[in-house]
């Protein structure tokens, strides 16, 4: 049993807080306390940080933009000129293509990695180690270089009669051919990044899917995929980025994007050389910066379940600091 000190101090009420002394000696009361105004702490090493990267990347640009060695004169020359758009038309064509065909690809070799069959899970793994392990230049001339091998095509009975066969040349033209060695090469990392995604999905999401009689593709479809995307589209936009500047690859099986136009006007225009790689680079930075862009919002969709503030785009981001200072301006004018 609590003796009645102990019933005593359960119920007595906490003591007031104490009302802090001016340097006077002063008692201080509440009403002057609630005009103090609140002093922010300062970081004084990360504006002087920030203000030592401003200045070398000042410098950095000033150095870009009046070097005479850049040529901009000839770069806005060539920037739009309709053979360099052509170029990147190719580029961007050549992308599209390879970056759907492989990641349905990816997909396809993911769950052969993950099934319980052996053989689909052994050629599935032998397939992705020998294509990662394979420069995609020498896959892109093995291509190129295919109808010496194999000058016709033939489908039919193993060991027996032909039934079709066609002309390997007529069949592959360069950007068939571009086409296919970007996407073998791309589907084996694209099987890692959609292997990897599914395999951060918590175990018993899997076991309540089941649990509620749901079929294995709908499971994949309505549950396991949508969560999968939070991982795999960082990593696949990596890969993504990295195939458009891949692209460039491709000038070496006769095809002509954008990195191919650019040596075929530098060999002609010999003293141009420098600008025309000035005009390959913005365009390039220009194209991955978009699918950069695209990528920020894809993945604030895709976070709209797992995080409890959507995370602000750049744009409120720049409105939030614009309000931000001009109430700290607003408050010191007042004070």
């Amino acid at each position: 049993m609590p003796t009645y000190r102990e019933q005593t101090a359960a119920t007595e009420p906490p003591p007031a807080p104490s009302i802090p002394a001016d340097p006077s000696g002063a008692t201080v009361g509440p009403d002057t306390l609630s005009r103090q105004r609140v002093i922010p702490l300062r970081h004084p090493g990360r504006w002087i940080a920030a203000l030592v990267v401003t200045v070398f990347v000042a410098q950095v640009i000033e150095s870009v933009a009046t070097n005479r060695f850049f040529q901009w004169d000839r770069f806005g020359y060539w920037f739009l000129r309709p053979v360099v758009v052509d170029g990147l038309l190719v580029t961007l064509e050549v992308t599209a293509w390879t970056a759907v065909l492989g990641l349905l690809g990816g997909i396809v070799l993911a769950l052969g990695r993950l099934s319980r069959n052996p053989i689909l899970s052994t050629l599935s793994w032998a397939y992705v180690w020998l294509f990662r392990s394979i420069p995609l230049i020498v896959v892109l001339l093995f291509l190129y270089n295919f109808s010496a091998i194999y000058p016709q095509i033939s489908i039919g009975v193993p060991f027996g009669p032909v039934l079709f066969s066609v002309e390997e040349a007529r069949l592959a033209p360069a950007f068939v051919l571009a086409v296919i060695g970007l996407t073998l090469n791309e589907s084996a990392y694209a099987a890692e990044v959609v292997r990897g995604g599914i395999l951060s999905v918590d175990r018993g999401q899997h076991e309540a899917a089941a649990s509620l009689g749901m079929p294995k593709l709908y499971q994949f479809r309505r549950i396991v995929l949508p969560q999968a995307l939070r991982s795999i589209i960082p990593n696949y936009v990596n890969q993504l980025i990295g195939l458009i500047k891949g692209t460039s690859l491709v000038f070496y099986v006769s095809l002509l994007d954008l990195f191919g136009t650019v040596q075929s006007m530098g060999a002609t225009y010999s003293g141009d050389i420098v600008p025309l790689l000035m005009v390959a680079t913005v365009w390039y930075v220009i194209l991955t910066s978009i699918v950069s862009v695209v990528q920020f919002y894809v993945e604030r969709y895709y976070a709209r379940g797992a995080v409890a503030v959507m995370p602000p785009t750049p744009l409120q981001r720049v409105v939030g600091q614009v309000r931000e200072g001009w109430s700290l301006l607003t408050a010191r004018g007042r004070t």
